[in-house]
């Protein structure tokens, strides 16, 4: 599972689209002051997708199937646990302000409170360590428990330290609950990252309702927005990258999982 971790982050920071823009433009300079002509082809390339990227909401094309593959559910009694995974904490400058840090996911957490309250009486497991190969001790765990003792809520949500990524969400939090789930348990996470984690989870035997938050995607707008453009289209790439990868590797039984039908089968339409 190390090797699996490792390759993925360094697999991922040479080829995520902003990364792999910086390197194409490096390349083409070092070749056009070598006088190969390709330099000059690949610098021309460089600039259209840069330029496309600009121009066109590729990001937001990408994102919007990722994020609309599973609706808010309506909620019911027949609800097992709430298990919320992590992303949204900066774990690094929360330690360094001594005060909890969110980034633009934070929608995850913040969900934990109102369906807290729905369930005051049912199990909830916040999941998430460290994703960083430089710096694992920075847990986005520790910055949850932090921010629910400010709260009171420190005795209310069971802590899941040592995940580093999605396969590793299921595994851990599975082995902290101590036995099998029974009833299905609200999985809530950002609305993009929800088909894979609904994939791992169902693959390891934990039935799971999904409660996207934290949406990304929104009306096509053809105008110049370089910044928000990359940063979609680096979400999307990724999300979509995850899947193939964790289907291949076998993490998740389906390539794009669905939501279950009525008769407890999978939709074998992708759309």
């Amino acid at each position: 599972m190390d090797g699996f971790f490792s390759l993925s982050k360094i697999g991922w920071t040479l080829i995520q689209p902003d990364h792999l823009l910086v390197i194409l433009l490096g390349l083409a300079t070092l070749l056009i002051s070598f006088r190969i002509r390709s330099g000059v082809r690949l610098l021309w390339i460089t600039v259209l997708l840069l330029i496309t990227i600009t121009l066109f909401p590729v990001g937001n094309w990408l994102l919007r199937p990722l994020e609309t593959r599973f609706e808010q559910p309506e909620l019911t009694e027949d609800i097992g646990g709430i298990i919320v995974l992590g992303g949204g904490e900066i774990a690094e400058q929360s330690v360094l302000w001594q005060q909890p840090q969110f980034n633009s996911a934070a929608d995850r957490i913040l969900a934990m409170l109102p369906l807290m309250k729905r369930y005051p009486e049912l199990p909830v497991i916040f999941s998430g360590g460290s994703g960083s190969l430089l710096r694992p001790e920075y847990r986005g765990g520790d910055v949850v428990q932090q921010w629910l003792q400010t709260l009171g809520l420190g005795q209310r949500v069971m802590i899941e330290r040592n995940s580093r990524n999605t396969y590793e969400n299921a595994l851990e939090s599975r082995q902290l609950l101590k036995v099998s789930p029974q009833k299905p348990w609200l999985l809530v996470t950002s609305a993009y990252h929800m088909p894979r984690s609904v994939g791992v989870f169902r693959h390891q035997g934990w039935p799971v309702i999904a409660y996207p938050v934290d949406y990304y995607s929104g009306e096509d707008r053809y105008r110049p927005a370089m910044w928000k453009n990359l940063r979609d289209l680096s979400i999307a790439c990724r999300e979509w990258l995850g899947l193939t990868v964790y289907y291949l590797t076998g993490k998740i039984g389906q390539w794009f999982p669905a939501p279950e039908t009525d008769k407890g089968q999978h939709e074998t339409t992708d759309n």
